[in-house]
């Protein structure tokens, strides 16, 4: 048997799998709010996986050892930036937001979960923050359907269009039907084929080379520098402004709402700590498993004197040449688990912006929940259809909106969260200030190009904003104040779950 039938028939059962977790997650959902949140019983390592994978991407297995491979350890810094981030908002952010949310009108979305929290009666918290998510989730989602063409393209010289369509056809179908749970499940199953993959590669690589002391000693031959966090160079503005942006990606954690939702579907707040624990060591394992397998590729590209025209197929290559070709193609399908895990988990919050944020705000009768949920997959299907119309021409301008787009929503959103979790005079004014001087903010800085990542400043401004105009707006409201006491209570004891949402 040729080695393409291999490689195709893991890629085929990788496919078969996803869609039949969509099958059994559709099984189990059974309105709106099973559609959009999971019902709120999402086990801790269910939780802590998906969140993992759905923040990954590509980005894990392809743009860090590519990135590290190219430059060295100087490239970590993201990584590190990220952990710490990650850490915080699972400490700070996750138990409090379980809480909040449900004892806050029992709000299933982050724009619902504002205009709850902060009494907005104008509503515009709530529009002006569900069309945010609606145009930047729908060119986000546009650059995976992008990335998963290219990928078919590059891997097995097939036709971009056609490896396209596919990724998106199997996305959509297994989100489309089962919804939250749907995603969050393979989302399981893709962080720990992600985690294997960047475990099981290295460690083959390494053996391939000689060993250990062969591997370090072609690494320090060829690119003495690789295992300098400063690139070789001395300590200067230039390499400590590099440093400060790539630990700045760690603030983005904190506005990004397809992981926050994995936060509010959790079955209490106290299990947000196993929750955490699980996460974070999912999280470290493989980006010390990303960050050694651009290093030891470095030595497998020198060993075997291959031309790597790609730095970031690097996991790829050494899979495809070291491993069976039905293991390299479980390899491949990790690689595509990264990009439809992300696709997969703002299918479902960009729907949500859509019938929960936008739809109900100007309906002025409620529809059945049997009525949102039917609503929900139709805005599943329409903004993948959006989306893939988007990615049918490359655009390198989509795929760069990623970084952009982190810091759009880390600016916009991560302040706004901190604050309204914990500082209990804030007001619907401050908020909508944050909002906009955040998000305005990183749009000016982007065009500005001063070499600082632009969520920084953003994320600072927009804080800024909050506290001053809330602090000049602010009027005792006995509601929020006793809100805000229910909720450090539910944090100590938990609560009977509140299934009424009316306001």
């Amino acid at each position: 048997m040729s080695d393409q039938f291999f490689t195709f028939g893991a890629l085929g059962l990788y496919f078969a799998g996803m869609l039949l977790i969509g099958w059994l997650a559709f099984r189990r959902t059974a309105n709106h709010e099973d559609y959009m949140l999971g019902g709120r019983d999402l086990p801790p390592w269910v939780a802590a996986l998906s969140a993992g994978a759905s923040d990954m991407s590509g980005w894990l297995v392809m743009g860090l050892p590519g990135a590290i491979y190219v430059s060295g350890l100087i490239e970590a810094w993201i990584a590190v930036g990220l952990t710490i981030g990650a850490y915080l908002n699972w400490l700070l952010v996750a138990p409090r937001l379980r809480a909040y949310t449900e004892v806050s009108r029992n709000s299933i979305t982050v724009p619902s979960f504002f205009e709850n929290r902060l009494r907005d009666n104008t509503r515009l918290l709530r529009i002006i923050s569900g069309v945010v998510i609606l145009v930047f989730f729908t060119l986000y989602i546009s650059s995976g359907m992008v990335a998963g063409g290219v990928f078919f393209e590059s891997s097995f010289n097939g036709d971009y269009l056609t490896g396209m369509l596919l990724v998106t056809g199997v996305t959509l179908a297994y989100t489309l039907f089962g919804g939250f749970l749907g995603a969050s499940f393979t989302d399981v199953v893709q962080g720990l084929m992600m985690l294997i993959a960047l475990i099981v590669v290295p460690i083959v690589a390494v053996t391939s080379i000689g060993g250990l002391d062969e591997t370090l000693t072609l690494i320090t031959t060829v690119a003495p520098d690789s295992f300098s966090m400063l690139g070789g160079a001395a300590l200067t503005g230039g390499t400590v402004l590099a440093i400060v942006s790539s630990l700045a990606w760690g603030l983005g954690y904190f506005g990004q709402p397809h992981i926050l939702v994995r936060f509010m579907a959790l079955r209490s707040p106290q299990q947000a700590k196993s929750a955490r624990r699980i996460g974070i060591s999912w999280m470290v394992i493989a980006l010390i498993g990303s960050i050694i397998s651009g290093l030891v590729g470095i030595a497998f590209i020198a060993k075997n004197d291959i031309d790597l025209s790609n730095p970031e197929t690097i996991v790829l290559l050494m899979s495809q040449t070291l491993l069976h070709p039905f293991v390299a193609g479980l390899v491949l399908a990790a690689v595509l688990a990264a990009i439809m895990s992300t696709i997969s988990s703002q299918l479902i919050v960009t729907s949500s912006a859509l019938v929960e944020d936008l739809y109900q705000v100007f309906r002025k009768t409620p529809p059945s929940s049997k009525t949102l949920m039917m609503l929900g997959r139709a805005a599943v299907l329409g903004i993948a259809v959006v989306a893939a119309l988007l990615a049918v021409t490359p655009n390198d301008t989509i795929l760069g909106l990623v970084s952009f787009a982190w810091a759009g929503f880390g600016a916009a959103f991560g302040p706004i969260i901190l604050l309204s979790l914990f500082w209990k005079r804030l007001t619907n004014w401050g908020a909508l200030a944050g909002m906009v001087v955040g998000a305005g903010t990183v749009f000016i800085w982007k065009a500005l190009d001063t070499g600082l990542y632009e969520l920084l400043p953003a994320f600072i401004l927009a804080f800024i904003a909050a506290l001053v105009v809330s602090i000049f707006t602010y009027k005792p409201n006995a509601q929020i104040q006793q809100e805000f006491a229910d909720t450090g209570a539910m944090m100590v004891v938990p609560q009977p779950r509140i299934v009424n949402d009316t306001p």
